[in-house]
């Protein structure tokens, strides 16, 4: 099928795929938008139409994977719910075969502010969003106590698993998840 032919999403889908393929291929440093057209069978003037950065392309590639896993579910049990998000996204981002695609990418980010600032606003900050308004909710209803700084949890609940998966490089884990949860909201528990 020729590139005048395609969709623009069988477009994008092509170029993500093709994107993930060789990041899991040859690793991330070593892929080039060049390499990622020839893949996908168009021109990189293509590639950058649709993303400024290989980045952002990645990030936008790791993302598609299952995004319904970064989504909160509403059980009426706030434990529960971030036990179940957290867990799909280790799974998702931390797993194997895209850990260290998530991780180059991360750490790309300390060194090139487009790709900081494509994660925070494609990744980090909805997920931030989220954690806190799902946390409002459970503070809302009393599950929480009612002076706990929101942010803060958010804060706690997402430094342990960067830590490990950047820092230490050691398996993140459901296990580790939920030694976290237990650790959190030991503290954040309403007082008789």
């Amino acid at each position: 099928m020729t590139t005048a032919r395609r969709s623009g999403s069988d477009l994008t889908e092509a170029i993500m795929r093709a994107a993930l393929e060789l990041g899991q291929e040859s690793g991330y440093a070593r892929v080039s938008i060049e390499a990622i057209a020839a893949r996908a069978g168009v021109g990189k003037h293509t590639v950058y139409r649709r993303w400024s950065s290989k980045g952002a392309l990645m990030l936008d590639a790791l993302l598609s994977l299952d995004e319904s896993a970064l989504d909160y579910p509403e059980t009426g049990d706030v434990v529960a719910d971030l036990r179940r998000q957290i867990h799909g996204a280790v799974d998702l981002l931390a797993g194997e075969p895209f850990s260290p695609l998530f991780q180059s990418l991360v750490g790309e980010a300390q060194h090139d502010p487009a790709v900081a600032a494509a994660l925070n606003e494609r990744f980090i900050a909805p997920q931030a969003d989220k954690t806190v308004a799902r946390l409002r909710t459970a503070r809302d209803q009393g599950q929480l106590s009612p002076a706990f700084d929101l942010d803060l949890a958010m804060a706690i609940l997402s430094g342990p698993l960067y830590f490990r998966l950047l820092i230490t490089q050691e398996p993140l884990t459901h296990e580790y998840v939920d030694r976290i949860l237990e650790a959190l909201f030991a503290g954040m528990r309403p007082r008789p």
